[in-house]
């Protein structure tokens, strides 16, 4: 078992929250300790993201130092944008040269929440680059391997799963030879987060509820999302944590039902601190130890899902 039952069980990886109960929304920011290459896998019809092509296996840029989750639809963007620039003032991002500010390397992803009940009147000033800073702060300012809120914090304050409310959840595996694999979830599906093949954790079969849906605003392209990372310690290029986040990306399927909807902008990242070398000899290739992470990516996803609906109730 790992420690905290958290993505924190990866050491190197902080994580920040900003909420604001005002607005109904809020930000996550995940702070890597170094430079870590990730990837993204996207299979939802409607997302919103930033910085995803600059961890394509083909570009240049070797990793990166931080990953946002936001509310607020594309005015979330900017939590990326705040979180930056704390970034920089810390000394953290790519040495570009004397006198040339550091360039943080940030992608980052949104869900919908802007048809809950809080203000969203907000004007020419959205919240989401100051939320991005704060959760920055925040996560800069936590100690390595550190517990962190589940529920209804940060990314996850304004979401619902199906008719239920969502939420932020967290989960972790302890794997051979020292391998840790952790996810962190924002739950924000249009459909229902079920355990053991049933409809228990979230609500409803969501399609007898259509009217419901709509009354809520949520049958919109896009008007809903599961935002996932799912981070290890092996040492993995950027090729390889492409297929963990594809392999671990399927554990929505598992609990969320119907998931990856025109109605989602679902998406998994998956990065890798590249702390342990993975110990291959004739039987258990890079293959079958890729395979074996990315299998406990899904599991340890899926387990994660259903934490945040449950924190969030």
């Amino acid at each position: 078992m790992t420690a905290l039952d958290l993505i924190t069980d990866v050491p190197g990886l902080r994580i920040g929250h900003a909420t604001s109960d005002r607005h109904g929304t809020g930000a996550t920011v995940l702070v890597c300790e170094g430079l870590w290459p990730a990837a993204a896998d996207v299979r939802g019809g409607g997302p919103g993201l930033r910085e995803i092509e600059v961890m394509a296996p083909e570009n240049l840029v070797p990793g990166i130092h931080a990953i946002t989750l936001a509310g607020g639809s594309v005015y979330g963007l900017a939590a990326a944008d705040g979180a930056t620039i704390e970034l920089a003032a810390a000394g953290i991002g790519l040495d570009m040269g004397a006198g040339v500010p550091r360039v943080p390397i940030v992608p980052g992803a949104i869900l919908f929440d802007l048809n809950g009940p809080e203000d969203k009147q907000w004007g020419s000033q959205p919240p989401y680059h100051e939320l991005g800073r704060a959760a920055t702060r925040a996560a800069l300012a936590s100690e390595d391997m550190a517990p962190f809120a589940l529920g209804r914090v940060g990314a996850g304050r304004g979401a619902t799963a199906g008719l239920a409310p969502g939420g932020i959840g967290s989960a972790s595996v302890m794997l051979e030879h020292g391998l840790v694999v952790g996810a962190l979830v924002a739950v924000n599906p249009v459909g229902a987060v079920s355990r053991d093949g049933g409809w228990g954790a979230g609500g409803d079969d969501p399609f007898p509820q259509a009217s419901r849906l709509a009354a809520m605003g949520r049958l919109q392209p896009g008007a809903n999302t599961t935002l996932a990372v799912i981070a290890c310690n092996a040492r993995l290029d950027k090729a390889e944590v492409r297929r963990l986040a594809i392999m671990a990306h399927d554990g929505m399927a598992r609990v969320i039902r119907p998931v990856h909807t025109p109605f989602d902008g679902d998406v998994a990242f998956a990065m890798a601190s590249g702390a342990i070398d993975l110990p291959v000899n004739a039987m258990q290739t890079r293959p079958w130890w890729l395979a074996r992470l990315g299998s406990a990516g899904a599991d340890t996803l899926a387990r994660a899902i259903v934490r945040g609906v449950l924190a969030a109730a």
